[in-house]
């Protein structure tokens, strides 16, 4: 499909952040069995959970612009998942592979909060004010999932400071 104005763009890009949250939930997924912390593991249940709502949002946003999600030939998220599956199997330390799992979420938050803040900007520019309002959940639920992750790593940080 050729891009031809805002509104193209913004289905694009749409497009673009619905695949990536189809990938991101299966990276949850994945990532669960492999945590050994009860409160993280739970976390990210929860956060598997909250994807399928994500999903549903992304839908909405469709709709209330009558089309379709585009079909998009993009691999940025199956090289995150490739890499973290062949980067997680190299490292032998417990300590290590669970700072690892959750820096690599945290990566992945972050690279989705910048895609919610684009694709919001996308909805606005375009006067579509329900989608850019739905949305705008949406990065809302990375922000705060962003946060519980980065209060993860300080508790293990200040854990390993107090034991050493």
């Amino acid at each position: 499909m050729a891009v031809q104005n805002a509104k193209d763009v913004l289905l694009l890009m749409l497009s673009d952040v619905r695949r990536g949250s189809e990938r991101s939930a299966t990276f949850f997924k994945e990532v669960v069995p492999l945590v050994q912390d009860p409160e993280v593991k739970q976390t990210l249940e929860a956060r598997a959970f909250i994807s399928a709502k994500n999903l549903e949002t992304l839908d909405q946003c469709f709709k209330l612009l009558g089309e379709k999600p585009m079909k998009l030939d993009g691999r940025i998220y199956e090289t995150f998942i490739e890499d973290f599956r062949n980067q997680l199997g190299e490292i032998q330390s417990p300590v290590a592979k669970r700072l690892f799992i959750l820096s690599k979420i945290n990566h992945l938050i972050h690279l989705r909060m910048g895609e919610y803040a684009a694709l919001v900007a996308a909805a606005d520019a375009t006067g579509n004010q329900g989608v850019a309002a739905l949305l705008e959940t949406n990065l809302a639920d990375k922000q705060v999932f962003g946060e519980r992750v980065r209060s993860f790593i300080r508790e293990r940080r200040e854990e390993k400071a107090a034991a050493g």
